[in-house]
């Protein structure tokens, strides 16, 4: 392994791309350090250390490497390019033109519309945190002011320094991807993801014991194995091509095979359950606000049995949510009419099916029970820091499971399996074999 290492790093263009990666990697963290103009950085670390965790922005927090809850430069992160780019995978389905551009291979244009409407993702978020910053909203319970004035000239450069944050992330994400190892976008979730590990676990040590703090260690690791296993895992429908004469040339006649992910849908079904069960929550919370009163009892059962993840209604909606979102996710990204429209157009059949219908009734078959069985796996892994917070006691700080997992393995063999297919290509030894 360590040869492996060595290797990498003796060729000059490997070398070069694993060095600007890292680079940007380090510059991307250091951003989630530099408070936003206007803001009180002090004080909002106060309010952070004595915030109780849970709210309806976590997922975002985690995946800016707790820059939101910082309120800082970068305090987006990636959320609103990925948010952009799960609706332009939705829009595809109902826009003729993105349908078009789609099947001409236009994927420029449609990463050009997805970068516009990743600007108005960002200056719709960075809209609301400056207000709830303002508001106070950021951290319910805590007195303390978070920005210097209230002015609107303050607010209009913390909305648009939060904007240029966001595109600054975008842009490095962009150029990891072209001149790096890996998908940048990828990575610097990644990156944020992990940032976030070691103060976790520290936090568990400190406040439940060491006992505590090794059954988390012992349930993240069995977590890491078993979600491993499961990305690498694959149903194989065997194709075969029929030879066709092309001129003097032979072409065809090969066997190969169509691999289908056990979890397509990747972590999209979460990050769509947790944004839905999110909206009950802050509309209860409205419902709440500035009453000396509990207030309705709708929204009093609201914030009681959907709003903290021990409640086992919680958990039953939520593994429901992720269920129907992976179905549903799958039914838009997967087309068998499509694939199998293509392997008859260059030949191509599955051993006792004809092409045409009975193969893409095959292909519908086939992907509906997998991502059953996926859909299942998300929804168990979703469920571990859940299912900790009562029975571990190791509350928000729970480190393994649900969207973190997910995304940190199957960005890590993503990115080891293109580190190891360049250097194979060099004739050096790979990461892993």
């Amino acid at each position: 392994m360590l040869d492996s290492i060595k290797g990498a790093f003796r060729s000059p263009d490997l070398r070069t791309k694993l060095l600007i990666t890292l680079g940007v990697l380090t510059v991307f963290r250091l951003g989630s350090f530099i408070p936003a103009p206007g803001v009180i950085a002090t004080n909002v670390q106060m309010c952070l250390a004595s915030a109780s965790g849970g709210g309806i922005y976590d997922m975002v927090n985690m995946f800016s490497g707790g820059a939101l809850l910082s309120v800082s430069i970068v305090a987006l992160g990636v959320m609103p390019y990925i948010t952009a780019s799960i609706m332009m995978q939705l829009m595809k389905v109902i826009v003729p033109r993105l349908q078009e551009l789609h099947a001409a291979g236009e994927q420029a244009k449609v990463t050009q519309y997805t970068r516009y409407l990743a600007v108005g993702m960002s200056a719709l978020n960075a809209t609301t945190i400056v207000t709830m910053v303002r508001t106070g909203a950021l951290f319910p319970g805590c007195a303390l002011p978070l920005v210097r004035d209230d002015s609107f000239l303050t607010a209009l450069i913390m909305v648009i320094s939060l904007i240029a944050g966001s595109l600054l992330v975008m842009w490095m994400g962009e150029k990891i991807t072209e001149r790096g190892i890996g998908n940048g976008m990828s990575l610097l979730i990644f990156t944020s993801i992990a940032a976030g590990f070691p103060t976790s676990l520290g936090t568990i040590g400190r406040t439940q014991g060491w006992g505590v703090f090794t059954a988390v260690l012992a349930v993240g690791l069995i977590t890491i194995a078993l979600v491993v296993f499961v990305e690498q895992s694959q149903r194989r429908i065997p194709v075969v091509y029929a030879k066709r004469v092309v001129g003097r040339q032979t072409l065809g006649g090969n066997t190969t095979f169509l691999p289908i992910k056990v979890n397509m849908a990747g972590v999209v079904p979460v990050i769509f359950a947790s944004t839905l069960l999110s909206l009950p929550s802050m509309i209860a919370q409205y419902a709440t606000a500035n009453q000396t009163i509990a207030g309705p009892e709708w929204a009093q059962w609201v914030i009681a049995h959907l709003t903290t993840g021990s409640s086992p209604i919680y958990m039953v909606v939520y593994t429901l949510f992720i269920i129907g979102f992976s179905f549903f996710y799958v039914s838009i990204t997967f087309e068998p009419k499509e694939i199998a429209g293509n392997m008859k157009k260059y030949g191509g059949f599955v051993p006792g099916f004809r092409p045409g219908t009975p193969t893409e009734r095959l292909l519908a078959y086939v992907s509906n029970r997998i991502t059953a069985a996926g859909a299942l796996y998300i929804g168990i892994i979703a469920l571990i820091p859940l299912v900790a917070l009562v029975l571990l006691q190791a509350d928000q700080n729970f480190p393994f499971g649900g969207a973190a997992i997910l995304i940190m393995v199957g960005v890590g063999l993503d990115t080891v399996k293109q580190i190891s297919a360049q250097m194979e290509q060099r004739s050096y030894p790979a990461l892993m074999r």
